[in-house]
């Protein structure tokens, strides 16, 4: 029976008008529509659809037929409506966790993720199933799944990471730090979560990146472009900056070209996971300029940056370092 003939049949037997050969019509409609449920995983997508809008139309329609209708009835017929009500509210929920299915797999099966925590004296590259690299620096965290199945490509960073994600326009691939989501389709970049500071930073070396905290975009930025994020206070900055300086912490090689004192010691820290101070903070502003060090160890290293801006260095019994000397005149 279709929708309209159903409700005409629950009219008339509303007004006890049905005869035995059309209660019976009426209880075996009753029962395999009560029984429908117990076949729900043996229908394809598309039946389901049809099956469903069919019969939420039906018992839609009922109701709405039934709703200004007040009739008494005797008690075996009041039993078999309290049955077909009983029938419709279990075609109702079932009908809601149909449409509500993907999120309520999502919850009972969230999606596996492997979690890779890098120790603060190493850094770790791995290669994902998609192909995609990434190196992590000291102290950072990088949660992924084994392999992508769904639309997209999505992983969860905590620390500082260089991405170089493999081109696939079919599925964006998504990074999570807090609330920032970094989206890209195939490029090269940095992210830098520092919490200390309350900042994502990200830098792009190659491709184009799309920056947003949470549903807001923050920009669109390409190569030695960076997007600074203040997640305390929810403001965001974009500078061109040299991408290289970013990322030397991933470098087997440190590049200085024209940088101060200062950020020259941030690359040593980065690189070499080492505090390193200034007793003078006019030593931070000394400029280091032209040189590249290759694979050098770091004594050499603040050695030829101390020689250059008349300083020294010591080393303190818990490892850290400290910088001293008079300053320049900049």
């Amino acid at each position: 029976m279709n929708g309209h003939q159903i409700t005409a049949l629950l009219d008339r037997y509303l007004k006890g008008e049905t005869t035995n050969e059309e209660n019976e019509l009426l209880k075996n409609w009753l029962k395999e529509h009560d029984n429908a449920n117990h076949q729900w995983h043996d229908l394809d997508h598309s039946t389901k659809d049809r099956w469903l809008s069919g019969v939420f139309s039906e018992i839609k329609s009922t109701i709405h037929q039934t709703e200004t209708k007040v009739v008494p009835l005797p008690q075996s017929k009041r039993l078999l409506w309290r049955s077909i009500a009983a029938a419709a509210a279990v075609l109702l929920i079932s009908f809601a966790l149909y449409m509500e299915w993907p999120s309520l797999q999502s919850r009972l099966h969230p999606l596996q993720l492997t979690t890779l925590q890098v120790p603060v004296n190493q850094k770790k590259e791995i290669t994902l199933a998609d192909g995609s690299r990434v190196w992590l620096n000291a102290g950072s965290e990088l949660k992924y799944p084994k392999t992508f199945n769904g639309k997209i490509r999505e992983v969860y960073l905590s620390g500082e990471a260089y991405f170089d994600v493999r081109h696939d326009t079919g599925k964006p691939f998504i990074i999570h730090t807090g609330t920032v989501l970094t989206t890209v389709l195939g490029t090269a970049f940095n992210i830098k979560e520092d919490k200390n500071k309350h900042t994502v930073q990200v830098t792009v070396t190659r491709g184009k990146v799309s920056v947003a905290n949470g549903s807001k975009l923050l920009g669109v930025i390409i190569p030695n472009q960076q997007i600074s994020f203040n997640t305390l206070k929810a403001e965001a900055s974009q500078a061109i900056i040299d991408a290289n300086e970013v990322i030397a912490w991933q470098q087997s090689d440190l590049h200085f070209e024209d940088v101060s004192f200062e950020d020259a010691v941030t690359q040593l820290e980065q690189h070499f996971n080492v505090k390193i101070s200034f007793s003078n903070p006019k030593l931070k502003t000394c400029r280091f300029t032209g040189t590249s060090l290759k694979g050098e160890e770091l004594d050499k290293i603040l050695k030829v940056m101390c020689a250059f801006n008349n300083a020294t260095y010591q080393i303190k019994p818990d490892g850290s370092m400290v910088i001293n000397g008079p300053g320049c005149n900049n």
